[in-house]
């Protein structure tokens, strides 16, 4: 069986600033592309590895929001990320929590508006 999800896309209003954030707040790397007319910044993929990746997406069909889906970033220090965050102007949404053997959780709001969460094992 493989993981359901193969890709994502974080709609975004101003893909420099988004790229900007993502890169210092978790230190991505991002490959730019047009794809179908959109502007799209894609993170990392290891395709030998279990996961998805994604990009940034720019265009009138994405709006960003803190209503839709939740994506969960994989982090190895969750204090390290929120403290960069916060240096980046994000604005935290759920404080971290411990919720056992599934690690810590937190969420905050990117550049754009958007709703994304934060995972570690360890905090």
């Amino acid at each position: 069986m493989r993981n359901p999800v193969y890709h994502f896309e974080i709609p975004v209003n101003d893909l420099d600033r988004a790229v900007i954030f993502y890169e210092r707040v978790f230190g991505f790397t991002f490959e730019r592309q047009v794809v179908d007319g959109y502007e799209m910044a894609f993170f990392p993929r290891a395709d030998d590895k279990p996961g998805a990746s994604g990009a940034l997406a720019k265009g009138d069909a994405y709006k960003p929001s803190q209503t839709g889906c939740v994506l969960y970033f994989d982090v190895e220090d969750i204090d390290e990320v929120l403290l960069r965050s916060k240096n980046e102007g994000a604005t935290l949404l759920y404080p971290k929590k411990d919720i056992g053997e599934g690690g810590f959780v937190a969420e905050i709001e990117d550049s754009e508006g958007n709703r994304i969460a934060l995972n570690a094992m360890n905090s």
